[in-house]
């Protein structure tokens, strides 16, 4: 979802997912970072959410998460 939020634009991703622990929450964003053990095989890099946190910074932007373990997550982009 979309919308204006005091002359800057939010954008927000919802998830239904497992969620993020408490533990991996802040490393995320870190270059490389993978929380899920079990997926270390599967081809990721570690790299997507880095690049998209230098991205959104890079236009002044902030990208943050807020997610808790069998909740989802919420990921919102403000420009």
């Amino acid at each position: 979802a979309a919308k204006e939020n005091h002359g800057a634009v939010q954008l927000q991703v919802r998830d239904t997912g497992s969620g993020i622990s408490p533990e991996d929450l802040p490393h995320i964003f870190d270059r490389f970072y993978r929380g899920d053990k079990s997926r270390q095989g599967s081809g990721e890099s570690g790299l997507g959410l880095a690049i998209a946190k230098s991205i959104v910074e890079a236009h002044g932007g902030t990208l943050t998460v807020e997610s808790a373990p069998g909740k989802g997550s919420v990921f919102t982009v403000r420009l």
